[in-house]
This record gives C-alpha cells, structure tokens and sequence, in this order.
C-alpha cells in the first residue's frame, strides 16, 4: 500500500522530466545575467525559475486566450549552472500531451518584451534558441521615402531643362540683335548736319561741286 502510494506521488514528476527531455516541442532558453547586468547581476535560483515559468504560462494564456495555463503546465529540464536550461508545455486538459512548437513560438513572440522586462534582460540576453529576436515595429510614412526622392530627381531635371531652354533662347536673342547690328552698318547709313547720305558704297562714289569750282579758280 506504501508502494503504491510513493509511485503515485513520485511518478507524475518522472513522467513530467520524460517528455521534457524526449520532446521535439521544446526550446532551450540562455540567460546572460551577468553580461547584461554586470555588477548588480541577481542569482538564478528556484525562486527565478519559478518567475520564468510564470511568465511562460502568462503567454500561454494571453496568446490562447485561456485562463486554464499554470506553472504546471510549463515542465523544465536539462537546466545547467551557466543558466540555460530546456522547456515544454503541455496541454492543460491532459498533462501528457505537449502544445505543438508552433503555438509556443508564437505566445513567445507576442510577449517577449514582457518576459525579457521580467528579468531585467534584453533579447540579446535572453535568448529562446530558435525563436528569432523581436523587432520592432515598422515606421509607417505618410509618404514612401522613395516617391520624396523621385520628386526631388524629376524637380532637379525639369529645372535644369528649363534654364538650358532659356539659355539657348538668350544666344539666339544676342546673335539676332547682332546680326542686326551689322546689317545696318552694310547699308551705309549716315547723318551728318542733319542731312542723310546713302549709297557711299557705289564705285563712283558722290561727286561734289564745291570742290570741282576750286579746282577751276585754282588753273587760273
């Protein structure tokens, strides 16, 4: 009768340790407390590894959104002195069936700010060994980065392409009004006393009486 009731006392925690260690739903947990928290690091102890399996069924029950999680369900073996150690979680209708990895993963996700803010820790220091680390979450735009660029690059081109247009316009304003200029000069126009002479470019030239007369009072 004693025999049977030490099986029935001790057998549950033997069960529990057995499908920890034989289980393909487990993850290994590594704790850097010293690192992160150098002088002021705290001792890993029951009362810390209790505090873990706390916050793991507090995910549970989140990410479910049942309340029928307890430290029970959330089994750990192979812990070691440099704080690491191995967990699983079984159902709470049956103690011998283990939550698919899958659905663990994802409580993780969902709540590691709150488990690493638990143990003062970060992702980097607290580390669920396949479980990605957090990230934080997206800056969202009003407007994509990459159409504010585009704007600026077509502004640049469409202003470079406008004062090329009006530099070009400009030399071909300045070569007209030159080529005007020397029109003008061609045609041989001149004032003088108020009396306007053309045709200066003839072979001939202008014949001027005055002078005719006072070659003629000079013979004699």
């Amino acid at each position: 009768m004693l025999a049977g009731v030490l099986l029935l006392i001790f057998l549950p925690p033997l069960v529990a340790k057995d499908l920890c260690k034989d289980s393909q739903d487990g993850f290994k947990v590594r704790l850097s407390i010293k690192t992160a928290l150098g002088d002021d690091a705290y001792e890993w102890n029951e009362s810390e590894m209790f505090l873990f399996r706390s916050t793991l069924a507090y995910a549970m029950r989140k990410q479910t959104k049942q309340d029928t999680y307890n430290i029970t369900n959330i089994l750990v073996c192979n812990d070691t002195q440099r704080v690491s150690f191995v967990f699983v979680v079984t159902s709470p209708g049956d103690p011998d069936q283990l939550i698919p990895k899958e659905q663990i993963e994802e409580a993780v996700r969902q709540n590691k700010h709150r488990i690493n803010n638990a143990f003062l820790l970060s992702d980097m220091t607290l580390e669920f060994v396949g479980i990605p680390p957090t990230l934080a979450a997206p800056i969202i735009y009003d407007t994509e980065p990459w159409l504010i660029v585009f704007g600026v690059v077509i502004g640049a081109v469409a202003v470079g392409i406008v004062a090329l247009l009006m530099s070009t316009v400009s030399k071909k304003r300045r070569a007209k009004e030159k080529a005007a200029g020397l029109s003008e000069e061609d045609e041989g126009i001149v004032k003088e006393n108020g009396t306007a002479l053309s045709g200066l470019g003839g072979k001939e030239g202008v014949y001027n009486q005055t002078f005719s007369n006072d070659n003629r009072f000079t013979e004699l």
